[in-house]
């Protein structure tokens, strides 16, 4: 079985794990993850690691992604969403298109969102939802955000569909309250669909019931998107058994980065060996081939090579 990433479009009503324990006797191994939770009642992108794969899917979690929404305005439920028990219903303005248009677009930008009480992320090693589940509500501080664009707004009656662009950590279930409160009758999402993540996009991914093989992404085109340090052969072997990496072992420099950047480290096979972090910018590494130097240049993070 290959080393890499899988792209799957979820569908709705199944957990990301099950989407993994499919994936798992689908392609008869155990060594499956992946890079982002998606609600059971929400479809889309979830970007899968197969065996090595396992091991990059970190840095994927730092991606932005693209989320394509409806709401229903008017009411409230306890988990932000259609499968929640409903907590309040409110009469809906007759609200014009710019009036709505403009309460989306004032989230565009950086501001402090509180998670859904609702959701996986811990709380004392404990997911929310199951704390929720206990009724044990916990309210975590608002954390800063951004909201990269809100595009491709419809309203129809009191449903409202919407793209979002959104960094990181960013509740599309939260900003859907945050902007219920805004128009002042509350709001709660009936359907959501992740588009992309970083460059991956929807578009590319398999369906679940795909009977063909899937196609896995190799590990070097799967974090091609890092810039990196191509290596000699002597160095090459050296990474493999864990040694930093010098200028004297460098062949050629792939793209800009700065000072402390994660980089790819490529064998001289064209192989992905490592992920480090880069002690010198990219314009400096340059110098130091240029002028024979022996100086340290990057200090590994994770060897994926052998």
């Amino acid at each position: 079985m290959s080393d890499g990433i899988i792209l799957v479009d979820k569908p709705v009503g199944i957990t990301s794990h099950d989407l993994v324990n499919l994936l798992r006797r689908r392609l008869g191994t155990k060594k499956i993850g992946h890079a982002g939770t998606l609600d059971p009642f929400a479809s889309g992108l979830v970007i899968s690691g197969v065996n090595k794969g396992t091991r990059i899917l970190e840095y994927f979690l730092e991606m932005d992604k693209t989320y394509r929404t409806e709401l229903v305005l008017g009411r409230i439920t306890d988990t932000f969403d259609i499968t929640g028990r409903t907590v309040e219903e409110r009469k809906v303005p007759g609200f014009c298109f710019n009036e709505v248009f403009n309460a989306l677009k004032s989230f565009e930008g950086e501001y402090l969102q509180v998670p859904p009480a609702y959701s996986a992320k811990k709380y004392n090693g404990e997911r929310l939802y199951k704390l929720a589940r206990e009724g044990k509500i916990i309210n975590l501080p608002p954390k800063p955000v951004k909201i990269y664009s809100i595009d491709d707004i419809g309203i129809s009656y009191e449903k409202v569909t919407f793209t979002a662009k959104v960094s990181k950590g960013t509740y599309i279930r939260s900003l859907v309250m945050d902007i219920g409160y805004k128009l002042g009758c509350g709001a709660t999402v009936t359907e959501l669909r992740r588009i992309s993540q970083g460059n991956f996009s929807v578009d590319s991914a398999h369906q679940i019931d795909d009977v063909s093989d899937f196609s896995i992404i190799s590990l070097e085109d799967s974090i091609d998107f890092l810039p990196g340090l191509l290596l000699n052969d002597s160095e090459s072997s050296n990474v493999l058994l864990g040694k930093q990496i010098y200028a004297s072992g460098v062949a050629g420099v792939m793209g800009k980065f700065a000072k402390n950047d994660l980089i790819r480290i490529i064998g001289s096979d064209e192989r992905l060996l490592a992920v480090a972090r880069s002690e010198r910018t990219s314009s400096f590494i340059k110098t130091l081939l240029a002028k024979n130097s022996l100086e340290r240049v990057a200090k590994l993070e994770k060897v994926l090579g052998a």
